[in-house]
């Protein structure tokens, strides 16, 4: 089982990855996917039916439990679609809740992300696990800390992409350098995305 540190995983994106698709049970049992892959409704009682699940953290667990029901080397024993759901609260509140200031610092910026109660657990959570995962690619340093209501991110980078991390800012440089559905699928498979 992952410790919560390890629920937390980078990719940041803003609406956590719409459905591309779902598996529909056939008739004769078994799983295949549905129209939703070549982006067409499905059909229900004769006639075209809704695509949007109507929530960003559903369709991205809809998505996932599709793709590990249509696996058939899925373990279901290692499956953990709650630890996936939990990745997403962090992502959500970071994502939305979250307050950051800058500040420029030799060699790159040093970003202070600030919040309350559960969004400061999160930020904590999200924060350290991007570091820890990310440091040293692209010859970026990450460094994380804890703080009283959140946690610092100071991020080094060579002086060719200075501008670029002044671009992206904290949130931006979450989102790079991951890939985010690959990484929901192995919080969701029960493997340990960070190593």
């Amino acid at each position: 089982m992952f410790r919560a540190l390890d629920l937390a995983a980078f990719a940041l994106a803003a609406s956590l990855v719409p459905a591309a698709s779902f598996a529909q049970q056939s008739q004769n049992g078994q799983m295949m996917h549905h129209h939703m892959m070549r982006r067409q409704p499905p059909v229900i009682g004769g006639h075209a039916g809704p695509i949007q699940p109507g929530q960003d953290a559903f369709a991205a667990i809809q998505e996932i439990v599709a793709i590990l029901e249509a696996d058939p080397k899925t373990d279901w024993s290692k499956v953990d679609i709650d630890a996936l759901r939990n990745h997403l609260v962090d992502m959500n509140a970071v994502m939305l809740a979250a307050t950051v200031t800058d500040q420029p610092i030799d060699g790159g910026m040093k970003f202070t992300v600030t919040g309350s109660g559960p969004t400061r657990d999160s930020i904590r959570r999200i924060v350290e696990a991007h570091a820890a995962t990310m440091n040293g690619v692209g010859n970026w340093q990450y460094l994380a800390a804890e703080t009283d209501d959140g946690a610092t991110l100071s991020v080094l980078v060579p002086k060719a992409d200075r501008a670029k991390l002044h671009g992206l800012g904290f949130f931006g440089i979450l989102t790079i350098g991951m890939h985010h559905q690959e990484h929901h699928m192995m919080i969701a498979r029960g493997e340990n995305p960070h190593g």
